[in-house]
């Protein structure tokens, strides 16, 4: 069975790659060209606004490198979740960056868009049918936090890609996508191993994440056997090592054996990790286990206010010492300077250099730091109020005095001006969800389209 060859470029569409690496890659004629566009990590902003966490200039650089590349050597390139979250909107503004790109270079492809976003409607119908069940941590979802609900989409499986491909289209741009999926389906469909498939696809989504020193913005390449597979780097500069590999087959996992998605659980109990050369590493053992009942995890966000924050820092060991006592006083003055307003809000603080990164799950409990980071946060139900609490915290913790102070001339130093910065609509999760479906395709309609002609 002949190797089954997959480049994949970089670690999310925009992040970049060198040129140099790119052309390795293609020098070892891959079948396919794969790429995860976006991921849930950067919070439930994107998805609710409708934006994407990549840069447009960004992501068309890749993409042009890409599709030029592909599109002469009739090479098939996937994107998964695209626009960094896989929304409709996020479909589109990708949509539109390689439509651009094809008039540009004067490029002509069949392309497939597989749509992820659903209606609350679905969802709610799907509730009543008991067939939604939520994802730990997440509560039971009611119907309240459904029509709060402002995006939903369903994280696809290969399925959706294996029947676009049935379609002979050179380009697929999907929603939101089960990472390892766009990496895995052309080889499934070929016929190869869909467990070896999909551990390969879940080392290939980062790209050289999984090599060391590790890098999002540099190509990784991978080689799909009929009992094993194969990753290395396509640059002097890293190299893929049985450690490297096997900490990444541990990413973004609750179980070190068992890794579940779309239709089934990835087991790696017999998986085996083996150094071939310098760079490259070669597995074996990896097995996909299909669960009785065919599941995709849905995402959803509501808008919950809008924000505003200040960002200041102090350096006075005294005001350290004290600085629990104090941010205390200062939401109390402001609750009684604002109590008859009817004004709703949440006046929070992250202190960076104490516990701003755990919060109170951060185990070290004695402040090590000399100086501290403090950022003012504000949630209102409006942007007036939101500014008028963050404001009123600002100057109250500015000149608030405690014990042990000795200058009057303020407590903060503020790096910025203005102080404040108003960040806009802040949206929460509500829906993190599994849905049992009957045919995995349900949620995930496809539009074919001829570009360029």
């Amino acid at each position: 069975m002949e190797e089954f060859r997959i480049l994949s470029p970089t670690g999310i569409l925009g992040y970049g790659f060198p040129v140099e690496s790119f052309k390795n890659g293609m020098g070892k004629r891959p079948h396919a060209i794969a790429v995860d566009a976006g991921s849930t990590d950067p919070g439930p902003y994107y998805l609710g606004s409708g934006i994407s966490f990549t840069d447009r200039r960004a992501v068309k650089r890749d993409l042009e490198i890409i599709l030029t590349a592909a599109i002469g050597q009739r090479i098939p390139v996937i994107i998964g979740t695209a626009g960094g979250c896989g929304g409709n909107p996020h479909l589109e503004w990708n949509l539109e960056i390689i439509k651009e790109i094809a008039r540009e270079k004067d490029l002509r492809f069949k392309m497939a868009i597989i749509q992820a976003e659903t209606s609350s409607d679905y969802v709610s119908a799907c509730m009543e049918q008991g067939r939604l069940s939520s994802l730990y941590p997440a509560p039971e979802l009611t119907t309240e936090q459904l029509e709060a609900t402002v995006r939903i989409v369903g994280q696809m499986g290969i399925e959706p890609f294996l029947k676009a491909l049935e379609y002979g289209v050179q380009v697929i741009l999907a929603g939101r996508s089960y990472d390892p999926a766009v990496f895995a389906a052309l080889a499934v469909k070929k016929g190869y191993d869909r467990g070896l498939a999909l551990h390969l696809g879940k080392i290939l989504e980062c790209a050289c994440v999984a090599a060391t020193p590790g890098s999002a913005s540099d190509c990784m390449f991978g080689y799909l056997g009929s009992d094993y597979f194969k990753v290395e780097t396509l640059t002097d500069k890293r190299k893929c090592t049985t450690l490297s590999v096997a900490a990444h087959t541990l990413y973004e996992k609750t179980d070190p054996y068992k890794l579940p998605g779309p239709g089934g659980v990835l087991d790696l109990t017999g998986t085996r990790f083996e150094q071939i050369d310098g760079s490259c590493v070669r597995v074996t053992g990896s097995v996909f286990l299909p669960s009785e009942k065919y599941t995709v995890k849905l995402e959803g966000v509501k808008k919950s206010g809008y924000r505003t924050v200040s960002i200041a820092g102090t350096r006075d060991p005294v005001m350290i010492g004290k600085l629990d006592h104090i941010l205390k006083a200062v939401q109390e003055i402001t609750h009684n300077n604002f109590k008859e307003s009817g004004m709703i809000y949440n006046l929070g603080f992250k202190i960076y250099g104490k516990n701003g990164i755990m919060g109170n799950l951060e185990p070290v409990r004695d402040i090590q730091s000399h100086e501290l980071g403090i950022v003012i946060d504000v949630i209102a139900e409006d942007q007036e109020i939101a500014n008028t609490i963050c404001s009123f915290a600002r100057s109250t913790l500015m000149h608030y005095g405690y014990e042990g102070r000795v200058s009057t001339a303020g407590n903060l130093a503020f790096p910025f001006s203005p102080s404040e910065f108003k960040a806009g609509e802040v949206y929460e999760f509500s829906i993190y969800h599994l849905i049992e479906v009957e045919d995995p395709n349900e949620l995930f309609p496809i539009e074919i389209l001829d570009i360029g002609v």
